[in-house]
């Protein structure tokens, strides 16, 4: 169970890691042109790049605590959050009439709750 949610938290880390570079560092105007980024035609620039930095920070919680041993309980509430950022993803993609991207985020979320609860219940760093 440990090597599964130590892979979950990767994955994540990693997919946190691509949008949050995305969105930090795409100019916004590119992102809206794409599918996926459609609603970032609709909010302001400092929306998109605090969500950015909201997933960077979201890659390094998922694993480097963990791997540093400092306040691995990180971990697990950087999960929940994550499981939060999904619910407004899909809301925010369901306006948009965008459902794979809505099940896209589903699977993420699901995929953090796997990891919340598997860090806070079944596999704990510290106890």
């Amino acid at each position: 169970m440990n090597v599964a949610l130590w892979i979950a938290a990767g994955l994540l880390a990693l997919i946190a890691l691509a949008g949050g570079v995305s969105k930090s560092f795409v100019p916004k105007e590119r992102l809206a042109v794409h599918e996926g980024g459609k609603w970032t035609g609709h909010v302001s620039v400092g929306f998109v790049k605090t969500l950015g930095a909201l997933e960077l920070l979201a890659a390094v919680g998922l694993v480097l605590p963990a791997v540093l041993d400092i306040a691995p309980i990180l971990v697990p509430v950087t999960a929940v959050c994550w499981v939060v950022l999904m619910v407004g993803a899909m809301i925010t993609h369901g306006r948009f009439g965008q459902v794979p991207l809505v099940m896209l985020n589903l699977v993420y979320l699901v995929i953090a709750a796997f990891v919340a609860w598997g860090r806070f219940v079944l596999e704990p760093f510290t106890g």
